[in-house]
């Protein structure tokens, strides 16, 4: 799998399966490695992946990340086989063990202890039998990781990580955790925005729904933030730190900080106004034609 360092992750259950395939037809043009797609209470993510894959041509299609509570380990496996024998190879497996009001509220499931589950489902899905023609290479595999356990796992039984709501410190401490030649596909949430109340204040309502989530809170305590910085929405130092605001330098300041953090590849989810991804910022950060691509976790010229 080949694939620019950077890509974009937005969540798209706010567009029509035409406005999709049109935006993944723009950013295959525009040169971005990937479009990273999330799973929640919108899309299932294999189904949508399907669509992208037909509607675009060398853009890798991701999942940022496929819920494991949301099929069994022979069905995650199948479908991740299928689309990269339909797509020649341009279908990225992200998987995650979701959260507790997820799989448990919504679901009606049992939320397991996450390592010991998501290392039971990666086994499941490496003896499950495949009859159907294989893609060509063998498909690759990131998980959600943000705890070391986690990344420890993503090291020892899968292709690398794809942590999420981070800082480029964070990406320093994954990558001496995953070592040289696992994949480390970060997200960075950005907005193009140089007044800081405003910004800030998108910056709030998209990071609303995570501060409930223990998953992210306790990582953000690993980092170093407390009490004080998840209260009121966030501190302006919580929000700084996991979220960039400004202009086009600003953000691509940020981004080149991941990546000389152990970054192999950086997918920008660009927050804007409305529920749909910021295209303006998207067109202003889309890399030149010959820019660095990503090969096997390792980074080469194009």
């Amino acid at each position: 799998m080949t694939m620019n360092k950077l890509g974009v992750w937005a969540g798209l259950d706010g567009l029509s399966s035409v406005a999709m395939a049109a935006l993944a037809r723009r950013l295959d043009a525009w040169g971005y490695g990937a479009l990273w797609l999330p799973e929640a209470l919108g899309r299932e993510v294999f189904s949508t992946a399907a669509w992208l894959l037909a509607n675009s041509s060398a853009l890798v299609i991701a999942s940022g990340i496929a819920n494991i509570y949301a099929r069994d380990p022979m069905s995650a496996a199948a479908a991740q086989k299928g689309l990269n024998e339909q797509s020649g190879g341009r279908f990225l497996l992200g998987l995650g063990v979701s959260h507790v009001p997820l799989v448990e509220g919504v679901r009606h499931l049992e939320y397991g202890k996450p390592v010991t589950t998501m290392r039971a489902f990666l086994a499941g899905m490496a003896r499950a039998p495949y009859h159907a023609v294989a893609p060509a290479e063998p498909p690759k595999t990131v998980l959600a990781a943000l705890g070391p356990k986690m990344l420890e796992l993503a090291a020892e039984a899968a292709d690398g990580a794809h942590p999420y709501n981070v800082t480029p410190e964070h990406t320093h401490q994954a990558r001496e955790i995953l070592g040289a030649g696992k994949l480390l596909c970060v997200e960075q949430a950005a907005i193009l925005d140089t007044d800081p109340a405003r910004a800030r204040a998108t910056a709030r309502g998209f990071l609303a729904v995570y501060l409930g989530l223990p998953n992210y809170v306790n990582n953000w305590r690993r980092l170093g933030f407390g009490d004080a910085d998840f209260a009121g929405g966030g501190s302006d130092r919580l929000i700084d730190a996991v979220t960039v605001w400004g202009d086009e330098q600003t953000i691509r300041a940020r981004i080149d900080e991941h990546w000389a953090a152990g970054a192999d590849h950086v997918c920008v989810q660009a927050l804007g106004p409305t529920s749909e991804p910021d295209t303006g910022l998207l067109g202003l950060l889309a890399p030149r034609p010959g820019g660095e691509t990503l090969d096997a976790g390792r980074v080469e010229r194009g």
